[in-house]
């Protein structure tokens, strides 16, 4: 799969841009553009596309008639980010929008003067990317989802579901900037409960099988799956895994429950999309990034797969069927 979406190819499809009335080609030529980074692929990421897009729109722009959108993804491959962000300033762009935090980080190393919204579940500040949340400062802001910080709370859900469970196995992408805080809230956090926690890295998709019978074999009780591009991109994957080892687990997102798995907890995975969208058109508009405060992502979902949990042989208590905010049967 290439890594590059090019406006151009896609419209040479249709047509060709030579076939164009040169009118056309001159209104196309005056729209701004938006810089899209991302370090996954197109395929993944067609429903938070399609939130960005409704949040530009929102405030009055459409792709294709008053703004230009050019694509640029890694396909997981972080090492690749620079040179791509590198691209989109060459253009040039008039804001870059980046996710997650890694896209962010190298387009901030790319530009100090094009404005830059970002989304990531990283902290913005304690990552570099903003001064504060109030006063950004420099040209970056942007939407922090909040993800990092509710592993805990998928550990007390697992508890609650399974008060048994002593020993917590835990995916870890040892290359997410983010990895060793959440590891470290993650033992803290599982010492509260009485738990231990197993941590098994996970860098490249042949490890993900390995993983999970090494975990078995540590006799795991439970598993949780920490949010991470890598493990983002394969929801059907790790359900089917951790079906196959009849283990009981939680993830970040609702598209992994949507696929098989038992429950998930986290923000919307569309929300922050569209609140950047917003922003991005705010600055198309003239307003400057230190003028708009980092936002906080707060819609967070409960989604619980009963089909999966009769399969594992368990029951949901009520206490937390009451709190689900999607219920799949």
């Amino acid at each position: 799969m290439p890594i590059h979406v090019q406006r151009r190819a896609f419209l040479g499809a249709l047509g060709g841009v030579a076939a164009w009335p040169f009118t056309a080609r001159s209104q196309q030529a005056a729209m701004p553009v938006v810089g899209f980074l991302n370090n996954a692929s197109p395929d993944l990421y067609a429903e938070r596309m399609r939130a960005f897009l409704q949040g530009l729109n929102e405030v009055g722009y459409v792709d294709g008639q008053n703004v230009v959108i050019e694509y640029r993804w890694s396909a997981g491959k972080t090492d690749r980010l620079p040179a791509l962000a590198a691209e989109l300033v060459a253009l040039p762009v008039s804001v870059i929008f980046a996710a997650p935090t890694a896209s962010a980080l190298a387009a901030k190393a790319a530009t100090a003067t094009i404005p830059i919204v970002f989304t990531g579940g990283a902290d913005p500040v304690a990552s570099g990317l903003v001064a504060s949340l109030n006063r950004p400062g420099g040209n970056l802001t942007g939407v922090s989802n909040l993800s990092v910080e509710l592993g805990p709370k998928q550990l007390e859900l697992l508890h609650e579901l399974i008060p048994t469970a002593s020993v917590i196995g835990l995916l870890v992408n040892p290359t997410n900037p983010n990895a060793e805080t959440q590891v470290e809230d993650m033992r803290a956090a599982a010492r509260a409960l009485g738990q231990q926690i197993i941590v098994q890295d996970v860098i490249d998709e042949p490890d993900l099988e390995i993983s999970f019978v090494t975990l078995m074999r540590r006799r795991i009780d439970a598993l949780l799956v920490l949010n991470d591009v890598s493990f983002n991109s394969r929801p059907a994957q790790l359900a089917a895994l951790a079906a196959r080892h009849a283990i009981p687990a939680i993830y970040s997102y609702r598209n992994f429950t949507a696929a098989g798995g038992l429950m998930s907890y986290g923000t919307s995975f569309t929300e922050p999309f569209r609140l950047a969208g917003m922003y991005a058109g705010r600055i198309l508009k003239g307003a400057k990034p230190i003028d708009l405060p980092v936002q906080q992502a707060t819609k967070i979902e409960l989604v619980i797969n009963l089909k999966a949990a009769k399969t594992l042989g368990l029951t949901f208590p009520i206490t937390l069927l009451g709190r689900a905010d999607e219920v799949i049967e």
